[in-house]
Parts: structure tokens; C-alpha cells; sequence
């Protein structure tokens, strides 16, 4: 085989890998954990042997999804770091703005934080680890930020709420920004200026 022919069948493997990743995730939001893996060829336009080819079963393929979610939430945090920002929480301040963007850039952010779906794969003996792994990470990243471990915990799980709420329409996107910048403001060491 040339290397033309090579790169192109890679390429090929790579869009087939990811349209396979990304209907994953549609078909688990939409029909929970239980899928099958002709749910998801179909979903992604694969025949199920095509599928097993990239992925060999339905707990590889969740892993695999998983890892893949968690990077991609990685991703869109890292994106919203502001380099200008010289003072403790600049990760944190990155984890709220992402998780509280409130529009459709955050839509990675919300997988994440769709309960139903992790909920339903933790389940899956394989994907446990995954998740430790990835849970250790965040705390690692977020504890090097410089600021207290119990600001942390309150500014991450109350982002992380709030887009839960936005998920399930229980937040509305007037709102958002208003609770994304008093978040803001407690991730500088800051406290609320503004009556609550």
C-alpha cells in the first residue's frame, strides 16, 4: 500500500471513529445507557460489524466514549482560559465559564454534566476507572490553581449545577450569565458584592 492510500484509510478510520463517537453520545442522551451497538451503528450510519471493527464490543465503545467526553470537556475548558489572568483560580474560572457559557458552545460541557447518561454507564465495570481517573484529574488541576480546596468544591459544583439546570430548562438563559459572573467573583477569592 502507498503512503497516499495509507493516509487516506486513516483518515477514513478517523471520520468513521468519530461519527461513531459522536452518535454514541446522541443515542445514550436520547435513550439512555442501555443502547445496543446496532443503535448506534444506525445512529452513526455504520453497518455493526463496522463498528465492532473500531471498537470490539459495547463496553469498549462506551469506554472509549467516555475518555473521549472527558478529553473533549478538557478541551472546551482549556479553551475558555484567559492567559491574562494572573492570580489564583485561573482553572476554575475556566471550568465556570464553560459549564455556564449558556449557548450552544457549551453543549460538550453539558454531556458532561448530564447525570442520566453517566449515571446509567457507571454501571459498566470498565468505565469506573475512567471516570476515578478523570474525577482525580480535575482535582489535581483545580488544587494547583492556588486557592482553597472548599472554594473549589463550591464554585465547581454549583457551575456544574447550574448546568444541570440549563439541561433540564430549569435555568433559564437571562439567568446564566448572572449566576456565571457571581461564580466568577468567588473563584478570585472574591465574595459576592452584589445583595443576593
Amino acid at each position: 500500500m502507498d503512503r497516499a492510500t495509507g493516509g487516506r484509510q486513516t483518515r477514513n478510520a478517523e471520520r468513521t471513529r468519530r461519527a461513531v463517537l459522536d452518535a454514541a453520545v446522541q443515542v445514550i442522551l436520547d435513550k439512555g445507557a442501555a443502547v445496543t451497538l446496532a443503535q448506534v451503528a444506525a445512529a452513526a450510519g455504520v453497518s455493526k460489524s463496522g463498528l465492532i471493527h473500531h471498537f470490539g464490543s459495547r463496553d469498549q465503545l462506551v469506554v472509549a466514549l467516555v475518555e473521549d467526553t472527558n478529553e473533549r470537556f478538557r478541551e472546551t475548558v482549556r479553551s475558555h482560559l484567559d492567559l491574562s489572568e494572573n492570580y489564583p483560580g485561573k482553572m476554575l474560572r475556566a471550568y465556570v465559564r464553560a459549564l455556564c457559557a449558556g449557548s450552544a458552545e457549551a453543549a460538550t460541557a453539558r454531556d458532561f454534566t448530564s447525570a442520566p447518561m453517566w449515571g446509567g454507564l457507571y454501571t459498566i465495570p470498565a468505565v469506573v476507572p475512567v471516570m476515578e481517573e478523570n474525577a482525580a484529574w480535575w482535582d489535581e488541576q483545580l488544587a494547583l490553581d492556588g486557592i482553597s480546596p472548599e472554594r473549589i468544591m463550591i464554585v465547581r459544583r454549583a457551575a456544574e449545577g447550574i448546568a444541570m439546570a440549563a439541561i433540564y430548562g430549569e435555568q433559564d438563559g437571562r439567568s446564566i450569565p448572572t449566576a456565571r459572573d457571581l461564580l466568577l467573583e468567588l473563584a478570585t477569592e472574591g465574595t459576592f458584592r452584589t445583595p443576593l
